[in-house]
């Protein structure tokens, strides 16, 4: 995991980098972020187009290609490690991205928000994007 951002009372946002660590979020949470992760890991390397080349050479941007075009994932841990919540945010975080709208969730699926919106905030200031409930908490009932 990658250290992204601090939030108010010592909670820190992570990147989320491999299957193995989304794998482990989905166990913590008890949610299906790994699904998710790795479906759009695969569709990222599928889009992937080598520039002409020789052959051996053809693979070497895929990496770079993959973490600029899927899904930012990202988990919200406490001091002690503890997973409270996972967000996912557009490829390029920071920019409008209709295919991708912005996912936040709680422990199976519960809001996060009514005990995290501080450091929701704190990541949607540092990606620059607005994180309201009602556009990321896709099971809100009115």
């Amino acid at each position: 995991m990658q250290y992204v951002c601090d939030a108010a009372g010592r909670k820190t946002w992570f990147r989320i980098e491999t299957e193995a660590e989304a794998a482990r979020e989905s166990e913590l949470m008890r949610h299906a972020v790994e699904k998710h992760f790795r479906r759009a890991r695969e569709q990222a390397s599928q889009a992937y187009r080598p520039a002409p080349g020789p052959y051996i050479e053809q693979d070497i941007g895929r990496a770079a290609h993959v973490r600029r075009t899927m899904p930012v994932f990202l988990t919200l841990r406490d001091a002690d490690g503890n997973a409270l919540a996972t967000a996912m945010l557009p490829p390029q975080a920071g920019r409008v991205d209709p295919a991708c709208s912005p996912m936040v969730v709680g422990p199976g699926n519960a809001d996060p928000y009514p005990e995290h919106a501080d450091a929701i905030g704190a990541l949607g200031r540092h990606f620059s994007l607005v994180l309201d409930r009602a556009r990321c908490y896709p099971y809100h009932r009115f």
